[in-house]
């Protein structure tokens, strides 16, 4: 535990910052999602001890006054003790790269400090504010069930079959299935063991009196009252300062608006700002009341009073659960809530419609403020004068005959800012349906919180009835008018969602009445509304056990956990930006464009250098060597020197001693511009204009001209697919370390492709690249982005070091990273199909258009895998597919998980659909009949053998009981009208290894030392695929000594030169071979000295050997297939061999709003003999979750200039907790065999990322049902994400048909259609 007293600090900083830059304490912090604990002792009313949990990325430092501060590391380590939350997300396998894990760790730390037997409900509360790229949640939940009261299911501590599933076996297995974990070899959750909270701490809360408390910093004064006297002097004489509670509002401004307040108050020692009073009206609550508080204090409320009573409670109880999450409701305030006025705000329209009020205070003495439509004056703004304080929120009890309800729809069902939320109230007098007063407010639809003041009017003194409702619905439409240019966009679907909210409270204040025997007439079944279900539910994880004649010594085969989960855990794993601080050290930030397409008149750097810190400005002049990066015959430039084609785009960089102090440098460059004309940013735009980055790539098999003419129908069609960004955890980092002689530098980078990040920087120096060595320990995630973007950054961060003498360190912030280094392609499909009346496809020919960007990156290679996959696990005759790279002014976008993959195929499974809808049969029957049978052919001539294809197609079926559940879903359908069930089954074949055959090779250095220990490195990077854990596996098996002697060291350019990028998913499958050479290598050449002793140990042959002077070290290499392509004769064999897999979805869908919870999800892979079943399991889960947010959630929107709109966590949504399958089924193909890979294995990182388009044809088919009750019957459009907003337009409701159409071209979008 630190003690920190009176020590100089950077009051702009957040905790997070604080402990990073002071190294306080070890591991890492991530800054969204992060938690750590709060063990916080009450300064009034009583002295208690509350824990809490809260976002490090916010937590303003000075806030922490007398509070004490617990992180991941403060809970356990091992050093000393690892805590039974650690040891259980770690041994259930819930820590892939570990970047996430201390988050994890932390929120169910507090969790378990406050309740030591939570409910399901409890866990996944706790964990919502938390994000992982790579678990796909599924083990992190597991791990954390162990501890609550739900774990007498059969299926809560592993695999095998689940009372849950509604599988009987009523065999006898000849053995126990095998399980991921087993909880009974977890430590007791002991709460006597727990830390106990400062007693210094106790004793300063209940002797200690209030007293003013003031922080001065470099720019910024921090002051904290001790009395709401004093607090109202200083707004009085500062009435431009902020006032600070969470700083949930304030804090981002500062840190990503650069906004400088130089006076924030915190009122937090200010008890009036925290007392509940009780009247016989309602409740004063304290307006610093955290938001955890008021749902504490409302739940308690709804038990103490009568039902109706506490309508209003319930109304806000619903929105505060779902408002940011358990971290941001932890800290920020209900004042706070209601004074940021924010447009979208989730309590307003609530507490408008409500009648609340707010009592406020200044000098001039205390008012009380009704909060209805004339409070909130603009965006942010209230009517309160810039001097008052809101002292305290009224909320009134609710009357008898009066109902309140709170609706809200997010692009994400937690953690996510509201696109329209509502509050309505309406009361009826004693036994009557005649409206005596109705309140209805809106959040989203404005600049305000907005009142739908003429729709009331029309209400008022009228019965609640069909026809007044109607009458409503049309009077709201034309009241809440919205331009179809408004900022955030998703115009239609706001409006769509103020009508369909006014439908679902008339559906339940028409149940309410019933209730009351006001009305008697029933409402139909089919009408009714019920929530999404949310539980999640025990899964299963089915593998096959390893040969009963395998040695119990052989860790290959075995669920083994990853070798650094407890470090994860503990936070002891180091990430790049953990290395501590050297003297000297300089921070680096970038300098980017503005502008998409201009010229670069002016670039004036003085006012940055007179900063104080900032040492340099490097710009292109500064660079020795090579100014830019070649790639596939184009090249990239480091820095833009004379012209800039989009916005991002790298111009120069700051130099300073702190972060901080680099970016307020960033700032202050003064970039002067020429505007070119016409960007391009559409792809439509780019074929307009032939934009095209050549070659184009064409493969062609059959005649599809002919076969056309001989089809039964032909059918054309088009799919749209967005963009993705890979949000790994860790943003791009590298530290460039010079050494003090002959220009050498040390590289300490976040990257796959150490190598090539080597030979970027020496021909940027203009060295050697046998002066420059990278090393790459961990990443925190990459998903393809961690190559091309970094080789330039770390170019850039070397001219620095090299220029100022100086380590110079490069830490993008999550804004900066999304901005530069590019996304997944959005691509647009057009396809024409002709097809028999039977559903045989006999001829396709397809056309994708790949959104590059500004640069080539790997654009052209991404769109010949695009047509190499096209044909997925469909043999059609006559075939064609054509791809072109569209050179666009939109940051250039890279590889991606897939590596276009994903969009290739998806714009084929679309067709399919299409085809299953124009002749009105089931699309599974579709799939089937064009599926590869029998020894097959690719559309480049390439054999191969679909039996497995099949075989998981069938095994998928069966394990899901498709057959069955789709007349559930026909069912379900038919007993309810405004929610509607989908289920989709879809087959992937994945092609494994690099098509460019020089890639498809790995090298290993092997030592064996003295003792007997062993150091295996190797060229693969350790990014949370596992690679090192399995690399450990291989060395254990070829040299016969346990795990535990092993160590992989990190990745290093002068231990394993000219290494290959981890990608392709070949990882495993090149280097695993190159770790069993150099192994095999050494067994052998111990094979006399075993000989000579065959009882003796293995230390006694290493030490042997040393004596008789043999050679304890090896390198081992693998030389992997010839692969290749020959474009122009369209054959070749690009692949090794094939990924096979299938995957069912189900979901439910909210046709009202769009929102969705997948039900179900069924998932078998044929991947050979897997390695480590519980990496491999964990690899097809966080796959099938990426994809699942590709296919569903994840968009990005640029404004019509060209700039990314969405550059955070609060703009950009991942899937979350909330967005895992209720139940998430993996089965892992039995009995199979891969001859091509390390024992039997195949590669599994990219292929089941396709797998989570199920979930969009899942809704696809949801919303086919829903269009068939207005009469909508055949094929339509869905782009993909198919988010709530498209899915519920889809749905064509009569609510979203009321809406008028904008005439396009008669306005400027708020933001482009890429």
């Amino acid at each position: 535990m630190h003690k920190l007293i009176n020590g100089i600090i950077n009051l702009e900083f957040a905790l997070l910052i604080f402990k990073e830059t002071e190294h306080l304490l070890g591991g890492c912090l991530f800054s969204q999602g992060k938690s750590v604990g709060l063990r916080v002792s009450c300064t009034f009313l009583h002295c208690t001890i509350r824990h809490y949990s809260a976002n490090a990325c916010l937590l303003p430092l000075c806030q922490l006054h007398g509070a004490a501060v617990t992180t991941v590391e403060g809970i356990g380590s091992s050093k000393t003790r690892i805590h039974p939350v650690q040891e259980r997300i770690a041994k259930a396998h819930g820590s892939q790269c570990g970047f996430c894990t201390p988050g994890m760790v932390m929120s169910m730390y507090t969790l378990l400090r406050n309740k030591l037997q939570p409910s399901m409900d409890d866990i996944t509360q706790a964990l919502a504010g938390n994000l992982c790229r790579c678990t796909g949640y599924r083990p992190i939940v597991d791990g954390c069930r162990t501890f609550c009261q739900e774990t007498n299911c059969c299926q809560a501590n592993g695999v095998g079959n689940c009372c849950l599933s509604g599988e009987v076996n009523t065999e006898e297995p000849e053995q126990e299935k095998p399980q991921l974990f087993d909880k009974n070899d977890f430590l007791p959750l002991d709460p006597t063991q727990e830390l106990i909270f400062p007693p210094e701490l106790i004793l300063m809360a209940e002797t200690a009196s209030p007293q003013t408390l003031t922080f001065q910093g470099e720019r910024m004064t921090w002051m904290s009252p001790a009395s709401l006297e004093e607090l109202v002097q200083m707004k009085t004489s500062n009435p431009k300062a902020p006032l600070v509670m969470g700083n949930t509002n304030i804090g981002p401004d500062i840190k990503f608006k650069g906004v400088l307040h130089p006076l924030i108050i915190s009122p937090t020692q200010v008890k009036e700002l925290f007392e509940v009073t009780q009247t016989p009206q309602g409740v004063w609550v304290g307006a610093g009341c955290s938001l955890s508080e008021v749902q504490s204090l409302l739940e308690k409320l709804v038990i103490q009073f009568s039902e109706e009573k506490t309508e209003l409670f319930k109304a806000l109880i619903h929105q505060l659960r779902n408002l940011g999450s358990q971290q941001i409701r932890n800290v920020a305030s209900l004042g706070g809530n209601i004074m940021s006025a924010y447009p979208n705000s989730d309590l307003n329209p609530v507490l408008a419609a409500g009648s609340c009020k707010v009592s406020v205070i200044s000098n001039a003495g205390r008012r009380e403020v009704p909060l209805n439509q004339d409070f909130f004056v603009s965006f942010g703004k209230t009517i309160l004068k810039p001097e008052e304080i809101a002292v305290a929120v009224f909320i009134p009890f609710s009357r008898k005959g009066e109902f309140v309800r709170a609706f809200r729809q997010a692009p994400r069902k937690e953690s996510s800012f509201a696109t329209v939320t509502t509050g309505m109230r309406v009361f009826f007098s004693e036994g009557s349906r005649v409206v005596q007063d109705v309140s209805i407010y809106y959040g989203g639809m404005g600049p305000t919180t907005v009142s739908a003041a003429k729709t009331c009017a029309a209400l008022i003194n009228r019965p609640w009835d069909d026809e007044n409702l109607s009458r409503a619905y049309d009077i709201l439409l034309d009241e809440l008018a919205l331009p179809p240019s408004a900022p955030g966009g998703k115009v239609d679907f706001r409006r769509s969602l103020t009508l369909s909210f006014l439908f679902k409270f008339n559906l339940e204040v028409l149940q309410k009445l019933r209730e009351m025997n006001v009305i008697i007439d029933e409402l139909p079944n089919k009408m009714q509304i019920h929530p999404l279900p949310k539980e999640i539910q025990p899964s299963l994880q089915e593998f096959q056990h390893v040969s009963n004649n395998q040695s119990n010594l052989d860790p290959v085969g075995r669920p083994i956990m990853h070798r650094s989960a407890i470090s994860h855990a503990t936070g002891e794993a180091v990430y790049c930006d953990d290395i501590p601080k050297t003297d000297g050290e300089l921070f680096l930030a970038p300098v980017t464009s503005s502008r998409a397409h201009a010229k670069i008149v002016g670039l004036d750097v003085s006012e940055a250098l007179q900063l104080p810190g900032v040492v340099d400005v490097i710009t292109a002049e500064d660079i020795p060597g090579k100014k830019v990066r070649p790639f596939g015959g184009y090249t990239e430039e480091l820095l833009a020197a004379t012209e800039v084609s989009c916005i991002g785009q790298l111009l120069c960089a700051v130099v300073a001693d702190t972060r901080a102090h680099a970016k307020r440098g960033a700032s202050a460059v003064k970039i002067s511009y020429e505007d070119l004309p016409e960007p391009v940013f559409t792809v439509e735009e780019a074929i307009e204009k032939l934009s095209f980055f050549e070659p184009r790539r064409v493969l062609e098999k059959g005649n599809v001209t002919e076969a056309f003419k001989s089809v039964d129908r032909v059918y054309e069609g088009e799919i749209r697919l967005g963009g993705q960004e890979h949000f790994y955890m860790e943003t791009q980092s590298v530290l460039v370390v010079p050494v003090s002689e002959e220009k050498e530098f040390n590289i300490y980078i976040s990257t796959q492709a150490p190598s090539f990040c080597q030979e970027a920087v020496a021909e940027t120096l203009n060295i050697p690249s046998n002066r420059v060595t990278c090393h790459v320990r961990r990443i925190g995630g990459a998903f393809g982005g961690k190559v091309t973007k970094t080789a330039i950054l770390a170019s850039i961060t070397a001219v620095a070091a090299l220029k100022t003498s100086q380590a110079v360190r490069c830490i993008l912030d999550r804004g900066d990273d999304m901005l530069i280094s590019g996304a997944r392609h959005p691509v647009l499909g057009k396809y024409k199909v002709g097809f028999m009346n039977d559903g045989r496809i006999l001829a396709a020919d397809v056309q994708y258009y790949a959104n590059a960007g500004n640069t080539v990156d790997e654009s052209v290679l991404v769109a010949e895998k695009i047509v190499l996959h096209m044909d997925n696990a469909y043999n059609i005759p006559n075939l064609r597919g054509r791809a072109a790279a569209c050179r666009t002014n939109l940051p250039s976008n890279t590889a991606f998980r897939g590596f276009g993959v994903p969009q290739s195929i998806m714009v084929v499974e679309n067709m399919l659909n299409d085809v299953a809808m124009v002749l009105g049969r089931p699309a599974d029957q579709i799939r089937e009949i064009n599926m590869y049978k029998g020894q097959s052919v690719t559309h480049y001539k390439f054999e191969f053998c679909p039996e497995n294809l099949l075989r998981c197609w069938d095994e998928c079926k069966l394990k899901s009981d498709y057959s069955a559940r789709c007349k559930t879903v026909d069912q379900f359908n038919q007993q309810n009208r405004w929610k509607k069930r989908g289920i989709s089954i879809i087959p992937i074949k994945y092609g494994i290894a690099f098509t460019d055959s020089f890639l498809n090779q790995a090298a290993a250095l092997v030592h064996i030392y003295k003792d007997g220990s062993v150091l295996v490195t190797h060229g693969g990077t350790e990014m949370g695929q596992g690679i090192h854990t399995k690399m450990q596996q291989v060395a254990s098996r070829e040299l016969h000594i346990p795990p535990s002697k092993i160590y992989i060291s990190d990745t290093s350019t002068n231990t394993v030169p000219n290494t290959c990028p981890s990608a392709a998913s070949f990882g495993t499958d090149a280097n695993g071979m190159a770790v069993k050479n150099a192994c095999q290598i050494l067994y052998q050449r111990l094979e006399p000295i075993r000989q000579k002793n065959p009882k003796g140990s293995w230390e006694s042959w290493v030490n042997a050997a040393f004596f008789e002077k043999m050679s304890l070290s090896a390198t081992g290499f693998y030389r992997g297939p010839d692969l290749y392509i020959d474009w122009d004769k369209m054959e070749g064999e690009p692949y090794a061999y094939f990924t096979f897999g299938a995957c069912c979805s189900e979901v439910e869908l909210d046709c009202l709003t769009g929102d969705y919870r997948t039900v179900r999800t069924d998932i078998v892979v044929d991947i050979g003999r897997s390695v480590n079943p519980s990496v491999d399991i964990g690899q097809i889960e966080g796959a099938f979750m990426q994809g699942l947010g590709l296919y569903t959630l994840e968009e990005l929107k640029f404004s019509p200039s060209g700039l990314l709109y969405t550059r955070g966590p609060s703009q950009y949504k991942i899937p979350a907790v909330c967005d895992v399958p209720l139940q998430f089924n993996v089965y892992l193909l039995p009995d199979t065999y891969n001859p091509h890979a390390i024992y039997s294995s195949k590669g599994i990182g990219e292929p089941v990322l396709f797998l989570g388009s199920s979930v969009f044809f899942a809704i696809k088919d949801a919303v086919a049902a829903a269009r068939s009750e207005s009469g909508l019957v055949g094929p339509f459009s869905l782009d993909s994400p198919a988010t709530p907003e498209r899915a519920c337009l889809a749905c064509a409701s009569p609510f979203t048909q009321k809406i008028p159409a904008s005439k396009p071209g008669s306005f400027k979008p708020w933001a482009l259609n890429i």
